[in-house]
């Protein structure tokens, strides 16, 4: 059972995890589309779509609140100018996952997280 687990461990300390997915979310913000493995894709995604939900509503506060995930001051002014307005109308999903086969040396399996049209 999964009862009160909120997050994978992603085999990593805490500090390494954070740190991870700050990056993936970073990237994914930057480049609109990354590629990462499952697991990964599904944490990311997660903590993406509450960034975006804070952009939108586009105040100093929520500002600051992104700022602790994000520490690109740059990047933080893209989300909240570019970002965000595409999703005004929409509730939520605002990120997709594809499933992208096996890795080669590993056989993980990969996924394509992208920010939704």
């Amino acid at each position: 059972m999964r009862h009160r687990k909120n997050h994978r461990k992603l085999n990593r300390a805490t500090d390494q995890r954070v740190a991870l997915l700050r990056s993936l979310v970073a990237s994914l913000f930057t480049h609109n589309r990354i590629k990462t493995t499952v697991q990964k894709a599904k944490e990311a995604s997660r903590l993406a779509e509450k960034l975006i939900t804070l952009a939108k509503r586009g105040d100093l506060s929520a500002r600051r609140r992104v700022l602790r995930s994000i520490h690109d001051q740059d990047l933080v002014s893209y989300l909240f100018e570019e970002i965000a307005p595409r999703y005004d109308d929409r509730d939520g999903g605002y990120t997709r996952i594809i499933r992208a086969g096996r890795r080669r040396g590993d056989a993980a399996q990969m996924a394509i997280l992208e920010l939704s049209e």
